[in-house]
């Protein structure tokens, strides 16, 4: 009785291991990545505003591996250091078609794939704000986040928050991929 008890619990970790290494090879397989930010940003990305000067150009972005399912996408770029006790939203795009893979450079605001909804961000518009954290402060860290949804649009328009699109992305994700950039100054 002890060896069927031993050998019914083996067989069930051995499904639980399998069914939690096939999820983690499924969520690892969504990729993000840009050319124009690797571990930092370039001067074309940086604001143009608070007393930066850079070129607040949009990066390029591509995403591969999307989960079976993704009917459209969104993208974030958060940065979780900024001293507002919230962080900070530099910009949030939704309804993005479930066809495209990439974002060239400059994309936002005008070159941005039919259908998608730029939101207001932290800096008070819609579109993309690149970092510009306050001097001296130590480097901030800015997510890059793709999710993919089940849903083909979200009911948000261009003066939703960051916040309410947020909880909208998350309500309906299938799974996201992320990088970090960091910028001081």
């Amino acid at each position: 009785m002890r060896s069927g008890a031993l050998i019914s619990s083996v067989l069930v970790v051995s499904a639980i291991v399998a069914i939690v290494a096939t999820v983690a090879a499924a969520q690892s397989a969504f990729h993000l990545s840009s050319a124009d930010v690797k571990t930092t940003f370039a001067p074309a990305q940086i604001a143009n505003t608070f007393g930066c000067s850079g070129g607040n150009v949009s990066p390029q972005l591509s995403w591969t591996g999307a989960p079976a399912g993704t009917k459209s996408f969104a993208i974030t770029l958060y940065d979780q250091d900024a001293p507002t006790g919230s962080g900070w939203w530099h910009w949030v795009a939704v309804n993005i078609p479930a066809s495209v893979t990439q974002l060239a450079s400059g994309a936002s605001p005008s070159k941005m794939p039919a259908g998608t909804v730029e939101t207001r961000t932290d800096f008070g518009k819609p579109g993309y704000g690149g970092p510009c954290p306050p001097p001296g402060d130590k480097p901030h860290h800015y997510l890059f986040t793709i999710y993919a949804l089940k849903v083909d649009k979200l009911d948000l328009d261009a003066q939703a928050s960051g916040a309410m699109a947020g909880f909208m992305i998350r309500s309906n994700s299938l799974g996201s991929a992320t990088f970090t950039a960091t910028f001081g100054r």
